[in-house]
């Protein structure tokens, strides 16, 4: 599916916000006001579509297939030295593009509904933190933050700055080598000298560092979830954005919100793991849709 400007909205054969296959953009943008209208105490759930627009690429194709080879597993990143060097040299030439990313008008915009109260709380798939640096307070971060690296023997904590700059020094061969952007922070890089990559180590006891993200096999933390699940609890509907929903740790939510008969909607392009279950589907580009949301609700 290619992007298009035009928002057109599509809906489950018992929604009450039924939408004809012909809408028009403006009575979509209509059916996804009066949906946040009536559910004052929204459950936001956020996926890679919201960033695509600041440069971070996606995962996942419209048709939900992966865009690439899966990224890393955590048996793989912690069972394999080789598999931490493949990690952290793309993750060194990838970094640069992730950090220098800026929010985007969809980050801005629901920035501004939880300004006018019409996000009671954000939950995100993503971890590059652009919802905070947009304004969004209070969101919880299904699978942590790139941003932040961990000591997986020690406990201690590290900025992905200070990262870089180990990286940087103990190889130099890769210092300012591009390769094309991959998904958060990771780079399309295969390189011949691989086996000569330092993979950095804890400054403080010399420990395996990890980024503070969960890594495919790798379970989000309790306390997450059940964070997520009681903001679900207190909501009255759910909307999600720019998001797929294959990985299982989102696609719970609207399971749960469905058992619950709370209604579910979603703004993204191409097709959902949930278009079942949804009463209310907006096909159109996140930053369009939810800017336009934001100026009407305001």
């Amino acid at each position: 599916m290619t992007e298009s400007t035009a928002v057109t909205a599509h809906s489950s054969p018992s929604s009450t916000a039924a939408a004809a296959s012909g809408e028009t953009c403006a009575d979509a943008l209509e059916a996804l006001c009066a949906f946040v209208q009536r559910h004052p105490r929204l459950f936001v759930l956020t996926g890679a579509g919201v960033s695509t627009d600041s440069g971070i690429p996606g995962y996942r194709d419209a048709n939900g297939n992966w865009m690439r080879a899966q990224p890393i597993e955590y048996k793989a990143f912690v069972n394999s030295e080789r598999a931490r060097r493949r990690y952290w040299a793309r993750s060194m030439v990838g970094w640069p593009m992730l950090a220098a990313a800026r929010p985007n008008a969809a980050h801005t915009a629901l920035a501004r509904l939880e300004q006018a109260a019409c996000v009671a709380t954000l939950v995100t798939q993503n971890v590059d933190g652009l919802h905070q640096r947009a304004g969004s307070t209070g969101v919880i971060e299904l699978h942590g933050s790139i941003r932040d690296v961990i000591c997986l023997a020690c406990g201690a904590g590290h900025s992905r700055e200070s990262v870089q700059d180990i990286l940087a020094a103990e190889n130099p061969g890769l210092a300012g080598a591009f390769a094309q952007p991959s998904a958060d922070g990771d780079a399309h890089l295969e390189w011949a000298d691989l086996d000569t990559f330092r993979v950095p180590a804890c400054p403080h006891c010399g420990g395996m560092l990890k980024p503070s993200v969960v890594f495919f096999g790798e379970n989000v933390p309790r306390s997450t979830v059940e964070a997520a699940a009681a903001a679900l609890e207190a909501a009255d509907a759910m909307l999600v954005i720019g998001s797929s929903l294959m990985v299982y740790s989102g696609y719970r939510f609207c399971v749960w919100a469905a058992r619950a008969g709370m209604p579910v909607a979603a703004v993204n392009l191409g097709r959902t793991r949930a278009d079942a279950m949804l009463a209310l589907k907006v096909a159109a580009p996140c930053g369009d849709a939810l800017a336009a949301l934001a100026e009407r609700m305001a």
